[in-house]
Parts: structure tokens; C-alpha cells; sequence
């Protein structure tokens, strides 16, 4: 694990002084040559031109990326040897085959649906809320490809980048298989499972997946910095502050490049939205997120969290905050949005939920998805608990008025 620290002491190192704050200072002007005038040609030759500066060496984290997600890394990588291994082409191979499978039935579809139903959407969408997301960024970034900021929320923990112990490991391989059975075979994660999956050697939070993820999105990361919310709301560097880590939410940002050179930012915070939980850290997540401007909400496999009392103060956010919502019924109720406030379209079926969630059937949803003059629209591909395509649903939700900045 050394040698990684060594590697990436630097990039993180910078990343923490340079990428706490979005505004970037003007250029030092160099100081006036003196008034008097040149002795002869060579006092009156140019000074040399500055040298440029180069940049921190991240291409570490996209190896590690990479290597978690059954890709090539780099010929000169330290994780070279392993990549030559039996046991990693064998995962990878299986790798390849997932995600294959996983971009003909899921990817393909759900990116020619979004470019046809969301496009306007999508332009108006430089921030993406995805509350009880886990470390899901895949769905994310496929659904709205062009967002500059996502923010993920979930109870697993944030994690760390992998260091060398780990990534030897036999364990490795099958913990990052079973960490993305559910996803890739029904489109979301499984809490239960997650809560066991992310607290392992291999795989110590959210972090992994999410690196893995955007290596097989397309993207470049070119920074990993560790952070904190202060109670008031404010993101700061984990280890720029001497407050009780009791009271801050901890988290995680990724930097990262695009496959057409947009330059992003994935926030992921481990944290609970419950009520009673953001009374303890003094509702610094919704602080934050009341910060970032008018928000699109993407809501999914939520467990039907909002529908109940006391997960009011997310759910207020959410519809005092967001220009969209798109979410499937898992999300807010229908009865909390004001039709005054909001005009819906609704996409594919709705029925009924999964017996497990029984009790959170809508009947006015039921009756949205038959009214004759505002018919649902195809949906053709699944997601959310009823995963099945011809069994789920999307409810795309857009405020009549933007919130102000």
C-alpha cells in the first residue's frame, strides 16, 4: 500500500488546496522592469518565458478504476502484474460480459429514451440530487450525461481509494460482483446487501463503486478529495477543520472528465435523511443542498422513505428546491405535489407496488396513469423495484415557476 500512498500524496494533496472552492484566483501580474532606459541590445532582450506548470500525475486513481472495473490500466501502472494474473482476466472477462449484456438491455434504451423525453431537461440540469442513491452514479450519469455537479446520498459509508492490500486480495473480485449483481441485473442496489457488501476490507464504502463506475461511463477521474459538511451547510476539506467529526457529515468528491473533454463533479455524503437524524447534524446536508441553486431530483428504489412523516424536511427540499423531479413511485407521493406548483408527464405502468411495500399503493397515481387525455407515455426499458419493462414506471415532474438562485 505504500508505494500508492506515494503516488498519490501529491495529486490529493493539491486537490485539497486548489478544489475547496469553485472561484479561482487572477493570475500574480509579474512586477514592472525599473523605468531606465537599456544600456545596450542585451539588457534590452525579453525575459525568458515562464515555464509552464505541470500538472499533479492522477492517472493512479483512474488505474485503480479501471482495474476494479475489469479494464485495461496503463503499460507503465503498478498494477500491471496483477492485471496478467489468471484470477483478474477471469474477472474481467466476466466483467465484460455484464456490462455488455447490461448496455444492450438497459444503457442503450435508457439513453435514446432521455435524449427524445429529456432533452430540454437535460440543458437545464447543471446539478443532479440524487437522494438514497448509494454509491449509484451509473444511473446518474446515463440518465443525464451533461450535468456539471451530482450529488449522491446514502447510508453506506464513504470509503477510501483501495490501496494495494486490497486490490490483490482473492476476496476482491467476487465482493465487487456481488456488490453489483442487483444493480446491473434490476437497476438498483439492494440496502440489506450493501450494508454488509460496503463494510469489507475490499470494499470499506462507496467510494470503489463509484470510481468503477465512472471508469465504465467513459470518464477520466483526475482527483479524489475527502470532505466534510460543517453544521451551517458549508463543504470543507476532511482534515481542514477541528470541529467534533460527531457533528459533520462525511464525504467524498470525485473530479472527473468526460469522453467529450466536460469537466465534472460527483459528491457523495454518507449520511441518513431521516427527520430525527438531520435534528443531530443540524440538517447541514439540506443546507448544502439549498446552496447549489435550483436542483434536478432524481429519485429511484427509495424504499418509499419520503411517503412517511418523518422524512418531511428532504422531501420540503426537494419540492422547494427542484426545477424537475424524476422519479418512479418509490419517491415522494403524489399527494404532496400541488398541480398548481407542477405539470407532470407520466412514462410506462404503475399498478401496484411490490408486495413488500404493499401499503404504499397510490390510487391517485392509479388514476393519472388512466386518464384518457393525458396518457402515459412508453417507457421501454425497466427500473425501479418493478424492474421488469413492462412494469415500471417514471413520473417526470416540472415546476411551473424556478426557484430562485
Amino acid at each position: 500500500m505504500l508505494f500508492f500512498l506515494r503516488r498519490w500524496v501529491l495529486p490529493v494533496a493539491l486537490t485539497a488546496v486548489f478544489a475547496c472552492s469553485e472561484r479561482k484566483s487572477a493570475p500574480t501580474e509579474p512586477s514592472s522592469p525599473p523605468a531606465t532606459a537599456p544600456d545596450s541590445a542585451t539588457a534590452a532582450q525579453p525575459a525568458p518565458a515562464p515555464q509552464p506548470v505541470v500538472a499533479a500525475d492522477t492517472s493512479d486513481l483512474q488505474d485503480v478504476a479501471a482495474y476494479l472495473a475489469g479494464l485495461p490500466v496503463k503499460q507503465s501502472s503498478e498494477l500491471r502484474p496483477l492485471t496478467a494474473k489468471p484470477e483478474w482476466q477471469r474477472f474481467a472477462a466476466d466483467a465484460d460480459k455484464s456490462w455488455t449484456n447490461y448496455h444492450a438491455t438497459r444503457t442503450d434504451k435508457i439513453e435514446a429514451w432521455a435524449r427524445q423525453e429529456l432533452d430540454s431537461v437535460r440543458r437545464s440540469s447543471p446539478v443532479v440530487f440524487y437522494p438514497f442513491s448509494g454509491p449509484d452514479l451509473l444511473n446518474a450519469v446515463t440518465v443525464f450525461p451533461q450535468s456539471d455537479t451530482y450529488v449522491l446520498i446514502g447510508l453506506e459509508p464513504v470509503g477510501t481509494v483501495p490501496g494495494h492490500a486490497s486490490l490483490q486480495s482473492p476476496k476482491l473480485y467476487n465482493a465487487v460482483k456481488s456488490s453489483l449483481w442487483s444493480v446491473l441485473s434490476f437497476s438498483f442496489f439492494r440496502t440489506n446487501n450493501m450494508a454488509v457488501d460496503l463494510k469489507t476490507l475490499e470494499l470499506d464504502g462507496s467510494l470503489p463503486l463509484i470510481m468503477l463506475f465512472a471508469a465504465r461511463t467513459n470518464h477520466q477521474i483526475t482527483a479524489v478529495r475527502y470532505v466534510r459538511l460543517t453544521p451551517e451547510g458549508e463543504l470543507v476539506s476532511a482534515d481542514s477543520t477541528a470541529a467534533s467529526a460527531a457533528k459533520l457529515v462525511p464525504g467524498v468528491e470525485v473530479a472527473m472528465r468526460a469522453a467529450d473533454g466536460r469537466s465534472q463533479k460527483v459528491y457523495y455524503f454518507s449520511a441518513d435523511l431521516s427527520d430525527w437524524k438531520l435534528g443531530q447534524t443540524h440538517a447541514s446536508i439540506l443546507r448544502y443542498a439549498r446552496s447549489l441553486g435550483p436542483l434536478t431530483t432524481y429519485v429511484k428504489s427509495a424504499t418509499y422513505l419520503m411517503h412517511k412523516s418523518y422524512f418531511s424536511q428532504v422531501r420540503n427540499l426537494i419540492l422547494e428546491r427542484s426545477h424537475y423531479v424524476l422519479q418512479d413511485d418509490s419517491g415522494i407521493a403524489m399527494k404532496y405535489f400541488k398541480p398548481a406548483d407542477w405539470q407532470f408527464i407520466h412514462y410506462g405502468t404503475y399498478r401496484k407496488p411490490i408486495p413488500m411495500f404493499a401499503n404504499h399503493y397510490q390510487p391517485a397515481l392509479t388514476a393519472a396513469y388512466r386518464d384518457s387525455v393525458n396518457k402515459p407515455r412508453p417507457l421501454p426499458f425497466g427500473t425501479g423495484y418493478n424492474w421488469r419493462v413492462n412494469d415500471s414506471n417514471l413520473l417526470l415532474a416540472e415546476r411551473r415557476n424556478v426557484p430562485a438562485s
